[in-house]
């Protein structure tokens, strides 16, 4: 005999599916919600979408980065003038500008440069923009820098202050015309290092190019720089080869390091104005 199943029995399998089924689209919810979270929370790290308040402020005061990717950090501590380690342990190095070493054989103004940026940055929040490029060839971030609620670039002060020359690097190049200008204002003020030619270096310091440690104090004193201000920091290398070609190279250059300058320049402006040509390498 066939035992006849009642309703309850017939209609638990039914249930069971039925179960699943709304747990399964209650998952697929969820995902879905967690990904439209993570993709809200990314544009505001993109620059191009964000209602952070003084983000807005910053674009207001610099229209070229309305669409830059930027990031908001903490500064955990310096490394020098120019570079930075944030709290989430990557090292930062400014776009567009050249502070004196102090690591090794200390420069001069560099020991001033470092304090003055330790004072302003460890322990800031701090807004981080791009240009064209991400990092540099040592795996440093390159990146414009805010400082939360001061809406003046913190790569512009150090030039405007003389606390760093410009250093312009292609293809990060935003702003290279208003850094040249500010540096040149500097210089004409004898502003931080662009002091007056008889003001003498502390401690036996010198200031020379920190991508170079091949060129010793005899060799930058010994070198033609250009005549265009009182430039105590000249960072690039004009050679001139074989073939009577002028040639200028910049500290990342591939060639750089290798290169016996016969001039030094502060800017790229200088090098072209005295008939030099960028390396094609």
């Amino acid at each position: 005999m066939i035992k006849q199943l009642n309703n309850e029995t017939t209609a638990s399998p039914k249930s069971y599916i039925t179960k699943l089924s709304n747990q399964k689209h209650l998952f697929l919810g969820f995902a879905i919600l967690l990904s439209i979270m993570l993709i809200t929370q990314g544009c505001t790290n993109t620059g191009t979408a964000s209602n952070d308040a003084f983000h807005k402020s910053i674009v207001a005061q610099y229209p070229e980065l309305s669409n830059q990717p930027f990031t908001k950090t903490k500064v955990k501590r310096i490394v020098d003038g120019d570079t930075f380690v944030t709290s989430e342990g990557d090292k930062v190095r400014l776009i567009g500008v050249n502070t004196p070493e102090t690591h090794g054989k200390v420069q001069y103004y560099g020991q001033e440069a470092k304090e003055y940026t330790n004072k302003q940055l460890t322990g800031s929040t701090v807004y981080m923009f791009q240009d064209a490029g991400n990092t540099d060839k040592y795996g440093r971030l390159l990146r414009y820098i805010f400082i939360e609620n001061d809406d003046e670039m913190f790569n512009e002060r150090l030039i405007r202050e003389g606390y760093a020359n410009t250093m312009t690097i292609t293809p990060n190049i935003l702003y290279s015309k208003t850094f040249t200008k500010l540096e040149r204002e500097a210089r004409n003020n004898n502003q931080g290092l662009w002091q007056s030619s008889k003001a003498k270096p502390s401690s036996g310091q010198r200031f020379k190019n920190k991508e170079s440690n091949s060129l010793t104090d005899n060799n930058i004193n010994k070198t033609n720089t250009s005549t265009q201000g009182n430039c105590q920091t000249p960072t690039i290398k004009g050679n001139i080869n074989k073939n009577k070609d002028k040639i200028y190279h910049l500290p990342d250059g591939r060639y750089y390091e290798q290169t016996k300058a016969e001039m030094m320049f502060c800017t790229v402006e200088d090098a072209e104005a005295a008939g030099f040509r960028a390396s094609s390498n």
